[in-house]
C-alpha cells in the first residue's frame, strides 16, 4: 500500500508540474512564494462594507480621547460586555436605550434591509473610481450574511432579513465589472466551541464555513480577520490556503491578506495590510513598502454605521483623496470602509464623499490605476505635498496643493511631453542636468481641471 500511495502522489506531481501550474504546500514558504495577481495591484481603490448586527444599535463613543479600537460600532456586542472605560460607555448607552433585559440577539428583529438595492449601491461603486468591493460576510459576533449551514438561525436569510445579501450583492457588483471579495472573521466571540475546543470549532463550524464561502461565491478577495487569539498552525491557515491555491474554483485569481494567524501580520500570506494607519511599524506614514500591501478605515472613526458621530468626525473628500494618493505613492492601495444602515441605505455624507473621488479619478485616475511608485521620488518634494507614481517610462507628479510658482523635479532623463491631466494648454519646461523645470499654468475657476489635488504627467521621463 505504501509503493502504491507513492506511485500515486509521484504521477500527481508530474500531472501538475506538466500542467504549468504550481502546486502550494501547507506551509508558509509555500504559500508566500505565490505572488499576488496583478489585477489587485493595479486596481489601487476598493471599497470595504461592515454590515451586520451592529448596524442596528450603530453606536460608538467618539472624540479624541477615544482609542481608536473602541471607536468601532461593529464591536457593539463585545464592548457592552467588557469590564472597561469605553466597555461602560457601551453598556450605559445599551442600558439606556434599549433596557438591562434586551439581549444582542434581539437585533435581528430590526435588521430588516428592507431598503437594500444591490443595483443601485454597484451604481455607487462604479461612480466612486473603485474597482473592487470587500463585503463582511460574517464579523465576530458571527452572523453570517448567506444561508450557512454552519450558522442556522443565525443568518440573514434564516432570520432578520431572509435574504442572501452576500449573493445579491456580489451579483450585481460583478455584473458591473467590478471585483467582488469577502471578508470572514476566523473567530466569534461567544461561539459555544470556539470557547470550549478550538480544534472542533475549526474542524466542524469554521473550516466548512469558510469553505462554503469560497465555493458558493467564488470570490476574487478573501478577507480574513480576527485571527490574534491564535497561531496560524492553531487556524489550520496554511493547510486551507494550500486548498484554495490548488483546488478551490478561485485558485487563479484569487487575493487574500496577512490576517491568518497571530504570527502572520506583515509577515506572511498574501497582501500585507494596515488599519488607520496601525500595525505596520518603523514609521508607515512615510515608508515606502515593496510587498503588496493596503491600508483600510473608515470615512469616519468607524468601520460600522454610527450614529453618534458627526459632521467632524467625517474625513473630508479633500483629505480623502490625498490619502489615496499619498497610499498608491508608497506603492499601496486603499481600502474604504462604508457602513450602512440596518435597512440597508448607504448614508448620503458617505454617498458624496464617493462621488467626490470618483469626480477626481475620472480625471486623474491615469495616474493611479495601474501605476507603480518612483523608487527615485525625491522625498524632500513630499513636504511641499508633491507625490510621484510611475507607469512604464511615464512619471506622474500629483500635487495636493496647487503650486504658485516653478517646480523642479530631479533624476528626470527626458520630457517629450508635459500635461496636466484635464487642462488644454501647453506647459511650458527646460530640462538641464536631468533638472526638469515645470512652468506652472495660470489655472482659475473656469479651466480648473479638478478639485482637491493636480497631476503633472510628465511622459518618457525615465527612458535611458
Amino acid at each position: 500500500m505504501k509503493i502504491r500511495g507513492l506511485i500515486l502522489n509521484l504521477f500527481c506531481f508530474f500531472v501538475m508540474q506538466s500542467s504549468g501550474q504550481k502546486k502550494y504546500g501547507p506551509d508558509w514558504e509555500s504559500i508566500d512564494s505565490r505572488p499576488v495577481p496583478a489585477w489587485f495591484t493595479d486596481a489601487k481603490f476598493g471599497i470595504f462594507i461592515h454590515w451586520g448586527l451592529y448596524s442596528v444599535p450603530a453606536w460608538a463613543p467618539t472624540g479624541d480621547s477615544i482609542p481608536v479600537y473602541s471607536k468601532y460600532a461593529e464591536w457593539y456586542w463585545y464592548r457592552k460586555n467588557e469590564n472597561s472605560v469605553a466597555g461602560r460607555l457601551f453598556l450605559n448607552y445599551h442600558n439606556k436605550i434599549y433596557g438591562e433585559n434586551f439581549r444582542y440577539q434581539d437585533f435581528t428583529n430590526y435588521f430588516k434591509a428592507e431598503n437594500f438595492n444591490p443595483n443601485e449601491w454597484a451604481d455607487l461603486f462604479v461612480a466612486s473610481g473603485a474597482k473592487y468591493i470587500v463585503l463582511t460576510s460574517k464579523h465576530h459576533e458571527g452572523f453570517a450574511l448567506w444561508p450557512s449551514a454552519q450558522s442556522w438561525n443565525w443568518n440573514s436569510v434564516d432570520i432578520g432579513p431572509h435574504r442572501d445579501l452576500c449573493d445579491d450583492l456580489g451579483k450585481a457588483v460583478k455584473a458591473k465589472g467590478l471585483h467582488m471579495g469577502y471578508y470572514y472573521s476566523l473567530y466569534e466571540w461567544y461561539h459555544p466551541l470556539y470557547n470550549s475546543n478550538l480544534k472542533q470549532y475549526v474542524d466542524e463550524h469554521m473550516m466548512p464555513q469558510i469553505k462554503d464561502l469560497v465555493n458558493r461565491y467564488q470570490p476574487d478577495i478573501l478577507w480574513a480577520d480576527g485571527e490574534w487569539e491564535h497561531t496560524s498552525k492553531e487556524w489550520q491557515s496554511p493547510d486551507f490556503l494550500a486548498w484554495l491555491f490548488n483546488e478551490s474554483p478561485v485558485k487563479n485569481n484569487i487575493v487574500i491578506n496577512d490576517r491568518w494567524g497571530s504570527d502572520t501580520r506583515v509577515k506572511h500570506g498574501g497582501v500585507y495590510t494596515t488599519e488607520y494607519d496601525l500595525v505596520f511599524e518603523n514609521n508607515v506614514k512615510t515608508k515606502t513598502i515593496t510587498h503588496p500591501w493596503e491600508e483600510c478605515r473608515g470615512i469616519g472613526g468607524s468601520f460600522g454605521y454610527n450614529r453618534n458621530e458627526k459632521l467632524e468626525d467625517y474625513t473630508s473628500s479633500e483629505k480623502l483623496i490625498h490619502l489615496l494618493i499619498e497610499k498608491v505613492a508608497r506603492g499601496g492601495n486603499l481600502l474604504l470602509d462604508i457602513g450602512p444602515t440596518a435597512d440597508g441605505r448607504i448614508p448620503v455624507i458617505m454617498q458624496q464623499r464617493l462621488k467626490d473621488m470618483g469626480r477626481w479619478l475620472h480625471t486623474n485616475g491615469e495616474a493611479i490605476y495601474g501605476t507603480t511608485a518612483w523608487r527615485d521620488a525625491p522625498q524632500a518634494l513630499n513636504e511641499k505635498k508633491i507625490f510621484f507614481t510611475q507607469k512604464g517610462n511615464d512619471l506622474y507628479m500629483i500635487t495636493t496643493r496647487f503650486p504658485v510658482k516653478e517646480i523642479v523635479v530631479d533624476n528626470i532623463n527626458s520630457a517629450k511631453n508635459i500635461s496636466l491631466l484635464g487642462y488644454e494648454g501647453k506647459l511650458k519646461s527646460k530640462l538641464k542636468n536631468r533638472k526638469l523645470t515645470i512652468q506652472v499654468p495660470g489655472i482659475t475657476p473656469a479651466n480648473n481641471p479638478s478639485d482637491y489635488a493636480w497631476v503633472f504627467k510628465i511622459e518618457n521621463a525615465l527612458s535611458n
